[in-house]
């Protein structure tokens, strides 16, 4: 075992929209905007600086997310250094459906793999902390796989349990794919969305959602001209519209339109699965946003195929 690195490492993770209408707690995809976090071992103590979406926010350094996900990390990897200093520069929205807890999890674990990696002096990350493992600890902070396999994987992923763990598949969604944000003023706690789900949905409904959530997968992947029905939920949306009527109000007029509109994630944001090249883009999503009655920020994006990166070094 060599000495912690002197140099700190970067980590860029994407924001993630879970669910895509019926892929309740399973589908995921990539969003290209991204939080960066810079981390190095430091003498002692706990040191946090966040720029951007938080910045504004109190916390005990210690509590901060990023570092009780480096804690982990080090904890998987064998031993703790003697202290962490990190600066976060956030863009994704915190508490709007976007993954960012997801986000700041990956973050966190990569960070300390790779620092982990510097000191062991090892040549595969995997000898330190395997992904499986990584998706692991991230999945068991986290609480549920979508957004985490997303953040981590990029592009378009299936997140499933089975008797040996945690798997994930990776799909590569269609080229065109040209996803729209519409993000409120207003946040909504996933806890708080989370709570609006009944125990138990009609039979019916689970069968319905699931020949959804098997046609979602091939629109988003060959057949964009099926994305209107193929996003259409029967398990959770209309149950949260109650605690969020704008964004189902929002969602509601975007597809009346033509337009496949689901809540990203929890909500209360809205995601617009468009395609480069169809009559309704961007600029007929921010026209209807802005006919809403209420104030949405509309971001264009694109899907991100990368996932989790260290960049530099």
């Amino acid at each position: 075992m060599t000495s912690w690195p002197d140099q700190p490492v970067t980590v860029v993770v994407p924001a993630t929209s879970a669910n895509l209408g019926p892929g309740f707690d399973a589908l995921g995809l990539a969003l290209s905007l991204y939080d960066t976090v810079e981390a190095r071992v430091a003498a002692s103590g706990v040191d946090v600086q966040v720029t951007g979406v938080g910045e504004s926010q109190r916390w005990r350094p210690d509590q901060h997310l990023v570092i009780r996900a480096m804690r982990a990390g080090f904890a998987a990897t064998g031993g703790q250094p003697p202290g962490i200093a990190i600066r976060c520069r956030n863009e994704v929205p915190q508490s709007f459906g976007l993954g960012s807890s997801a986000a700041a999890i990956v973050a966190g674990l990569l960070a300390a793999r790779s620092l982990a990696v510097a000191r062991e002096a090892a040549a595969d990350p995997a000898d330190v902390l395997p992904d499986t493992d990584v998706l692991r600890l991230a999945c068991e902070m986290e609480g549920h796989p979508d957004n985490v396999a997303a953040c981590l994987a990029g592009g378009l992923t299936i997140a499933f349990h089975t008797a040996a763990g945690l798997g994930v598949a990776r799909l590569t969604p269609l080229a065109g794919l040209a996803p729209v944000l519409c993000v409120p003023a207003v946040p909504v706690a996933t806890s708080a969305a989370r709570k609006a789900l009944p125990d138990q949905v009609p039979h019916g409904d689970a069968a319905a959602n699931a020949a959804r959530a098997a046609l979602l997968i091939v629109a988003l992947t060959s057949r964009p001209e099926l994305l209107l029905p193929a996003t259409e939920d029967f398990l959770h949306e209309r149950y949260r519209a109650a605690a969020m009527p704008r964004t189902a109000a929002l969602v509601a007029t975007l597809r009346e339109a033509g337009v496949p509109a689901v809540v990203s994630g929890a909500g209360p944001s809205v995601l617009a699965l468009t395609v480069d090249g169809a009559a309704a883009g961007a600029a007929e999503v921010e026209r209807m946003a802005a006919r809403a009655g209420a104030p949405w920020r509309v971001l264009p994006l694109r899907v991100d195929v990368e996932g989790a990166r260290l960049v530099g070094g």
